[in-house]
């Protein structure tokens, strides 16, 4: 991995790179849309640019990937490198972009560093950032080569005819996709999610990940959440309709139900319960007898999406309990609970495997609740939409 004389630089100098990247990436950032304006336009989230939460996502995984070189020389940090593999391949990052960022990342690093940037120092960073650059590659062409073996064109975008649309709630619709090419719908794990590409009224053309919510009759189902200022969530649901076209990339994540017969934890806040509702789906459709433990956390029951369906799915399994948390509780419908997700007020079953999907702070608590009731951090396994600010945790 990372070489003896390289690891001592990066030790040394971890702490003043660290405390530097907040102003190393936006110059980064500014400096490759500069030379390449068609990447904020067609690749980049434009809504997490504007936010910062792409370039703190950046940040948190080189200073992650480079703290887990040092505290573990032998082993590499794969599991971060998944998370961001199955990304990168969901929008069609390419190899020779690795290219790209280097240049103007390395730029913005000497801008901010100055005479700190020894000959030294940037050697062994380079290094770092190789080494992470080069796994991630030879991981991304597996991806690519483990999709167009399943049958999916060597083009990454393929296109979907909309034919349902459902209104879960007031700021969630649920869309019901099918091929327009006639060819069979791409096998998924429930718990994946797909990229959406759609050209907005400026002429860009934005991508999107949304889980998948289920599937079935040769169709494909996802559910989008009108955010605050989402250009692509909010041109979504005023004007994706029955009969219109989408483009979609094949199912991807590295997170997903894994079979087994032991005990199973879904938690989820929000629009989190997405990928939730297709494990449920998929194991009551399996006719799966494993202790199934949903927990569920929202305002209230009108902002609950998919409310009717985890009932009758936690019907539907033999073995299955349901525990929802209102902060807000509408007082025509008693909560079963009151207030944010506790697990302590929930039997956690011994040997139990937990999948988790919120928001950042959701995901921290229902974590450290789980860790406490006694649950192998090996077998808590998490999904965050958006970039991953949890890197480093």
């Amino acid at each position: 991995m990372l070489s003896a004389k390289s690891a001592e630089v990066v030790e040394a100098t971890l702490p003043v790179v660290g405390a530097a990247i907040g102003d190393i990436t936006p110059r980064f950032y500014d400096r490759m849309f500069a030379a390449h304006p068609e990447l904020l336009r067609d690749l980049f989230n434009r809504g997490n640019q504007a936010n910062g939460s792409q370039r703190e996502a950046l940040a948190g995984s080189i200073a992650a990937f480079a703290t887990a070189l040092l505290a573990n020389p032998d082993q590499r940090p794969d599991a971060m490198l998944a998370r961001i593999a199955h990304k990168h391949v969901s929008v069609g990052i390419s190899d020779d972009q690795y290219k790209v960022v280097h240049e103007h990342l390395f730029a913005a690093i000497v801008e901010v560093l100055g005479e700190a940037v020894t000959p030294e120092v940037a050697a062994a960073w380079d290094e770092v950032y190789w080494l992470m650059a080069n796994a991630l590659i030879a991981i991304e062409d597996r991806l690519r080569a483990e999709v167009a073996a399943g049958g999916d064109q060597a083009d990454l975008w393929r296109p979907f005819t909309v034919v349902a649309r459902h209104q879960e709630t007031e700021a969630v619709t649920t869309y019901l996709v099918r091929p327009a090419d006639g060819r069979p719908v791409p096998a998924f794990r429930p718990g994946q999610y797909v990229s959406v590409r759609t050209e907005l009224a400026d002429g860009a053309r934005q991508i999107r990940q949304y889980s998948l919510s289920g599937g079935a009759d040769g169709a494909l189902r996802f559910s989008v959440k009108r955010e605050d200022g989402g250009e692509v969530s909010g041109h979504l649901h005023d004007h994706l309709k029955a009969g219109d076209s989408i483009e979609l990339a094949p199912p991807l994540g590295d997170i997903s139900l894994a079979d087994g017969d032991g005990p199973v934890l879904l938690a989820s806040a929000g629009i989190g319960n997405t990928p939730m509702t297709a494990m449920l789906d998929h194991l009551a459709t399996t006719g799966s007898t494993r202790r199934v433990v949903s927990v569920h956390g929202d305002r209230d029951q009108l902002s609950h999406a998919f409310r009717a369906e985890l009932a009758r799915l936690t019907t539907t399994l033999p073995d299955a309990t349901s525990h929802v948390f209102y902060e807000q509780p509408l007082g025509a419908w008693p909560a079963e609970r009151t207030g944010l997700v506790d697990l302590s007020t929930v039997e956690v079953p011994a040997g139990t495997t937990a999948y988790l999907c919120g928001p950042l702070p959701f995901l921290r608590a229902v974590r450290e609740q789980l860790l406490t009731a006694g649950v192998p951090a090996a077998d808590i396994h998490y999904e965050v939409f958006g970039p991953d600010l949890w890197l480093g945790a």
